[in-house]
């Protein structure tokens, strides 16, 4: 009988850092989103997750890099889960439903990051923004794969075009989905959103 190697199990102190960092993350989006990056100091950060502002940098080692993180992190997550969704996809029509449905709930779930994206991309460092550019494109090959599975008449520059249309109309939501300065109903949204998605991609 073979013997299993150990699994290694995180620890109550690695557990408590993931959280710190995870929280860190939260407050940047919404204080980003909220000042702008210039607008926010790492004191600022701090006071939000309740720590000092010196403690943040046992996390991340300046501000920029907290920037990084969360666009990075985000760019990551949206291919990670897009792949993700074309994998388990029985057909191309229900792969196409299931991303937009996926960055529907992103965009409805994250729209301080959205915006934080929209207006501080540059700046991050010339790697860092050059990393995000490229998890974006590989995400967006993604979908341009699926749509092209429908409909194969499709050139490659029109498919990019229609998938970035709908990224626009999707990620327009932290200012569109608002009646003056009340948020419209998540379930008024959602579906107003997937019906638009889909007669933007598959429309002839």
């Amino acid at each position: 009988m073979t013997e299993q190697p150990a699994v290694e199990r995180p620890t109550q102190r690695s557990r408590a850092k993931a959280d710190r960092r995870a929280a860190l993350l939260d407050a940047a989006a919404a204080l980003f989103a909220e000042r702008g990056y210039n607008g926010v100091s790492i004191e600022d950060l701090g006071s939000a997750v309740g720590v000092s502002g010196p403690a943040v940098y046992r996390h991340f080692p300046s501000k920029q890099a907290v920037l990084a993180a969360l666009l990075v992190d985000v760019s990551q997550g949206l291919l990670d889960g897009g792949a993700a969704v074309e994998e388990r996809s029985d057909d191309a029509a229900g792969a196409l439903r299931d991303l937009i449905a996926f960055h529907v709930d992103f965009a409805l779930g994250a729209p301080d990051t959205i915006r934080v994206q929209d207006r501080d991309l540059d700046a991050l460092p010339t790697a860092e923004r050059r990393e995000v550019r490229r998890l974006q494109r590989r995400y967006v090959d993604v979908w341009t794969h699926v749509l092209g599975t429908l409909h194969p008449a499709l050139g490659a520059d029109e498919l990019r075009v229609r998938v970035q249309a709908t990224f626009g109309l999707i990620n327009s939501t932290p200012h569109s989905a608002r009646i003056g300065s009340e948020p419209v109903a998540e379930a008024q949204v959602r579906p107003v959103l997937e019906r638009m998605a889909w007669a933007a991609l598959t429309s002839r």
